[in-house]
């Protein structure tokens, strides 16, 4: 382990070297390598995660490029799982990346995720949410939940105890999708940056965590709220 890599965090008393040796052993999942998941992967992966996989069935778009960050205009058409994994691994080589170019589905979902630890949502559909949501609670793994339109995001994280809330607890029935798909390119990476924070914090056991609850914020007003579910 590069010790001059990780001293800023191992520096902090709720880090320390003993929380680098935990995330250097953690096996992260990141659903969704786009707006949410670029700004996930890139400070998980610069923080040292040992391992981490990408799944990510889409390829790079134009349209991708003012928010998904990890991503260069040269690569558009590319599979954003395997793309992303070329990027973490020169930005940390001691971070083993693992890239899926295929979706979560009922199929796959309970055997891909029990090869991890954690799993962080980067997605952008509630299909896929309520299957995270479900496969997590059946195997007792974390999810640390993220969403984003527009100006606004919110996070939480679900399953951290048998007794902690479930995205089902959120929402029983699925929201009406957002009107447009129109957002800033910084309102996933304020909430992706959260989610990365939330995901230490679980590995490192410090806290509080979002565990039962629900952290909200509006960029356009600065405004932010933490309510309790």
């Amino acid at each position: 382990m590069d010790s001059e890599r990780y001293s800023r965090q191992t520096g902090l008393p709720q880090i320390g070297t003993e929380g680098q040796t935990k995330i250097s052993r953690a096996r992260v999942l990141i659903v969704g390598v786009g707006g949410l998941g670029s700004p996930i992967s890139l400070y998980l992966t610069g923080a040292g995660v040992g391992h981490i996989g990408l799944i990510d069935d889409d390829v790079v778009s134009p349209s991708n490029l003012h928010r998904q960050v990890l991503y260069a205009t040269t690569e558009t058409g590319q599979n954003k799982a395997a793309q992303a994994a070329r990027r973490l691994t020169a930005l940390n080589p001691e971070v083993e990346v693992t890239p899926l170019a295929e979706r979560l589905t009922e199929d796959n979902a309970a055997e891909i995720i029990a090869g991890y630890d954690i799993v962080v949502d980067g997605c952008d559909n509630y299909a896929t949410r309520y299957l995270i949501d479900d496969v997590c609670r059946r195997q007792g793994k974390p999810y640390v939940y993220g969403a984003v339109s527009g100006f606004e995001g919110q996070a939480s994280v679900f399953h951290l105890s048998p007794s902690s809330p479930s995205y089902r607890d959120l929402y029983p029935t699925p929201p009406p999708p957002p009107a447009s798909k129109a957002l800033v390119g910084m309102t996933p990476g304020v909430v992706g940056s959260i989610l990365a924070h939330e995901t230490l914090k679980i590995i490192c056991g410090y806290g509080p965590t979002l565990d039962g609850r629900l952290w909200t914020i509006n960029l356009l007003t600065m405004e932010s709220f933490t309510l309790t579910l």
